[in-house]
C-alpha cells in the first residue's frame, strides 16, 4: 500500500529515512540514482522496469546460484578458476532473468499497479514504456539469460526449466493463492539446484533430470540431502524477507482482493517468520553436518543469519515504509553475505 497512508511511526533513532511519502524509493517506478541520472532519459524508465536501483533483486536472485556453485565445487574438489567462471556466467545470467522476470511481472501486473499509489508510476503501468516495447525488451533479455547457459553443462539449463516456469506464473500467484511469496521462495531457492548442476553436480536426491542427460557435464557425486537443506534453507529466507516487503502493501492487497503471506498471516506475521528463521537455521546447520564443517561455519553461517534475521524481525516497524524499505535493501546483504562466507570457507578448507 502507499506509505503515505500508514499511521506508524519509526524510532527516533531509526537508521531509514523518516520520510513515509516517497513511493519511488520502494521499486514504485520513479527510482533513481546517481548513476541512473546520468543515463540518457530513454535508458531510465528500462532501468526502473529492471529494479536496477538499488539493484537488490539482482543479487537476490545470483546469490542462491553462487551458493549451489560452492556446493558443487565443494563435492567435487573443483579449482578455484572453474568455480570462478562458473560464477561469472551465472552473475551475467542472473542480471539477464532478473531483468526479463521483472519485465514479465510489470506487463502483467500493470492493471493492478495503476490502482495501487505505490506502483502505479512503474513505466509500464504510465505509459513510459509500451506493452510491444516491453516485450521485445523482455525477449532480449530472455534470450541473453538463456545463452549465459550455453558454456555450462547441459544438465543446468534442464534444472533451469523449473524456474522459468515458477517465474511465468509468480504474477499470477497473487491472484489464485495465498501465498505468493511461497512460489517466488521456490523460485529463487531453486537457483541452487542450477548452480550446483553448473558446476557438473546433481543436487537433489531425486533424479529429475533423464540419464541421457546426466551423462553430460562431468556430473560427479555430492551430498545430495546437503543441496535440498540448501534450497530449503533459501525458501525459507525468501519467504521472510518478501514477506516483509509484502507489508507495504497489504492494505491495498486487501482492498483488491490479492494474497500475500503478510495478508494471510495478519497480526502473526513476526511470528510465523520466526518459525520459518528456526526452520532455515536447522537447515543450514544440517548442511554443515552432513559437509563436517567447521566452527566458523556454524559461527557466520549460522550465527550471520540469525543475528540479522532475527534483529530485522524485532525492530522491523511493518508499519513504516521507509522501516520496511530499509530492511529490505540492506538487511538481505547481511544475511545472503553470512550464507556466502561460510560456504566459502568449507570450500576452502576442504
Amino acid at each position: 500500500m502507499s506509505t503515505e497512508k500508514r499511521n506508524g511511526n519509526a524510532p527516533a533513532t531509526a537508521p531509514w529515512p523518516q520520510s513515509d511519502n516517497d513511493d519511488g524509493k520502494t521499486y514504485g517506478g520513479m527510482h533513481t540514482g546517481t548513476w541512473v541520472d546520468a543515463l540518457p532519459a530513454a535508458w531510465v524508465p528500462y532501468i526502473q522496469l529492471c529494479r536496477l536501483s538499488p539493484p537488490a533483486p539482482v543479487f537476490l536472485i545470483f546469490l542462491p546460484h553462487l551458493y549451489g556453485a560452492v556446493h558443487g565445487a565443494v563435492a567435487r574438489r573443483a579449482t578455484g578458476m572453474e568455480l570462478l567462471g562458473v560464477t561469472a556466467w551465472l552473475l551475467l545470467g542472473s542480471l539477464f532473468f532478473s531483468n526479463a522476470a521483472h519485465c514479465w511481472n510489470d506487463l502483467v501486473d500493470a492493471p493492478v499497479d495503476r490502482l495501487v499509489p505505490r506502483t502505479r508510476k512503474r513505466p509500464i503501468a504510465r505509459g513510459a514504456i509500451t506493452r510491444r516495447a516491453a516485450l521485445i525488451f523482455m525477449a532480449s533479455q530472455a534470450a541473453a539469460a538463456a545463452l549465459c547457459l550455453a558454456p555450462l553443462p547441459a544438465v543446468a539449463a534442464a534444472y533451469a526449466a523449473p524456474t522459468v516456469v515458477g517465474t511465468a506464473y509468480y504474477p499470477f500467484a497473487k491472484r489464485q493463492t495465498p501465498f505468493p511469496q511461497l512460489v517466488l521462495g521456490f523460485c529463487l531457492a531453486w537457483g541452487i539446484a542450477v548452480g550446483s548442476s553448473a558446476m557438473g553436480v546433481d543436487p537433489l536426491p531425486l533424479r529429475l533430470v533423464p540419464a541421457a542427460l546426466q551423462q553430460q557435464g562431468h556430473l560427479g557425486t555430492s551430498s545430495s540431502v546437503g543441496g535440498l537443506c540448501l534450497i530449503v534453507a533459501c525458501a525459507c529466507w525468501t519467504v521472510i524477507y518478501d514477506t516483509v516487503y509484502a507489508c507495504l502493501d497489504v492494505e491495498e492487497d486487501k482492498r483488491l482482493g490479492l494474497g500475500s503471506t503478510a495478508v494471510l498471516f495478519g497480526r502473526h506475521v513476526k511470528l510465523v517468520l520466526a518459525l520459518l528463521l528456526a526452520v532455515m537455521l536447522a537447515c543450514l546447520g544440517g548442511f554443515g553436518h552432513l559437509f563436517a564443517a567447521g566452527a566458523p561455519y556454524y559461527a557466520v553461517a549460522l550465527g550471520g543469519s540469525a543475528l540479522s534475521l532475527g534483529a530485522m524481525l524485532v525492530f522491523v516497524d511493518l508499519a513504516s515504509g521507509p522501516s520496511i524499505w530499509w530492511w529490505f535493501t540492506y538487511g538481505f546483504w547481511f544475511t545472503g553475505g553470512s550464507m556466502a562466507v561460510g560456504l566459502f570457507y568449507i570450500y576452502a578448507t576442504m
